[in-house]
C-alpha cells in the first residue's frame, strides 16, 4: 500500500513539473532521495511521462489533428506541401530525431551515469542561467508561424540535451526558441508539440523494464502515478500558457538555481547519496 502512496506523490510531482522549465526528471530523482525512497528508476520516470503527454495530446488535440491531417494530405497531394501545417508536421518529425537517436545510443549512460545528483544539481543551475539569459535578450519578434527548418533543427538539438536529467526538455527547447527570437507563448507551444514523439516513444520503449530491473515500483504503482500525472499535467499546461503570455521565466530561473544549489549542498554534506 505504501508503494501506491509514494506513486501518488511522484505522479503529482511529474504532473506539476513536466511542462514547467524546471526538469521533471530532476525532481523525480531528487525528491524521492530526500524522502528516503531511493531512485525510482529511469524506466519508471519515462513511463509515467506518458500520462503528461496524454494531457498534451488532449489539450492540443485540434492543433495535432490539423497538423497531422494536413501533413498526410501533403504526402499524396503536392498542392498541400507548402501549407504551414504540413511543414509543421515535418518540423516536429525532424526536430524529434536528435533526441530519439541519442536516446537509443546513450541508453545505458542515461539510466546510470547521468542520474548522479552531482550532474543533476549542476545542470539545474547552468540551464537555469541559460534560460534567464535567453529570456532577457530575446527579440520576441517571431510567432510559431515563423518557424523554419533551421529553427526546428536547432530546437530539436536543444531538446536532446534533456537526456541529461536536470536540463528540462521544455526548458532547453524554450531557451533555444527565445535565443532565436520567438515569443514566449510560441516557444512554449512548440516545445509541447515537439516533445510528443520523443516522450511517448521513450515511455513505450521502457514499458518492458517496469516489472524488473532497477525500478522500485511495479505495474500497479506505475499506472497510478501515470494517471495522476495526466490529471495534474493537464491543469499545468493551461496555467503555463496563460502565465507566459504576460510574464517572464524569471521565477523558474530562480527556482532552478536554488534547487540546484540545495541539491549540491546536501550531496556534498552527505545528507543525500549521489
Amino acid at each position: 500500500m505504501w508503494d501506491y502512496l509514494e506513486a501518488l506523490v511522484l505522479g503529482t510531482i511529474q504532473g506539476l513539473t513536466e511542462f514547467l522549465p524546471i526538469s521533471s526528471s530532476a525532481h523525480l530523482r531528487i525528491f524521492p532521495e530526500m524522502f528516503g525512497w531511493g531512485d525510482p528508476g529511469a524506466a519508471f520516470t519515462a513511463v509515467i511521462q506518458i500520462g503528461t503527454e496524454l494531457a498534451v495530446l488532449i489539450y492540443f488535440r485540434h492543433d495535432i489533428w490539423r497538423i497531422g491531417s494536413m501533413w498526410l494530405k501533403s504526402l499524396f497531394k503536392p498542392e498541400y506541401r507548402g501549407h504551414f501545417d504540413a511543414r509543421m508536421g515535418w518540423f516536429i518529425i525532424i526536430g524529434s530525431l536528435p533526441i530519439v537517436l541519442l536516446g537509443i545510443a546513450l541508453k545505458d549512460v542515461i539510466e546510470e551515469d547521468f542520474r548522479s545528483l552531482w550532474i543533476i544539481g549542476t545542470t539545474l543551475i547552468v540551464l537555469g542561467i541559460i534560460l534567464g539569459i535567453a529570456d532577457k535578450i530575446s527579440r520576441s519578434n517571431k510567432t510559431i508561424k515563423n518557424m523554419s527548418l533551421r529553427d526546428a533543427i536547432l530546437m530539436g538539438l536543444a531538446q536532446a540535451c534533456a537526456l541529461v536529467p536536470g536540463v528540462s526538455r521544455s526548458g532547453a527547447t524554450i531557451s533555444m526558441g527565445r535565443f532565436l527570437g520567438y515569443e514566449r507563448e510560441a516557444a512554449t507551444r512548440y516545445a509541447f508539440l515537439l516533445a510528443i514523439p520523443a516522450v511517448v516513444g521513450a515511455g513505450l520503449f521502457e514499458l518492458k523494464e517496469i516489472p524488473h530491473g532497477d525500478n522500485t515500483y511495479g505495474w500497479g504503482p506505475t499506472i497510478v502515478a501515470t494517471l495522476v500525472s495526466f490529471v495534474i499535467g493537464y491543469a499545468a499546461i493551461a496555467w503555463l500558457l496563460r502565465y507566459v503570455s504576460t510574464k517572464s521565466y524569471t521565477p523558474f530561473v530562480i527556482y532552478r538555481i536554488g534547487l540546484g544549489a540545495l541539491t549540491l549542498t546536501l550531496v556534498a554534506t552527505g545528507v543525500l547519496n549521489a
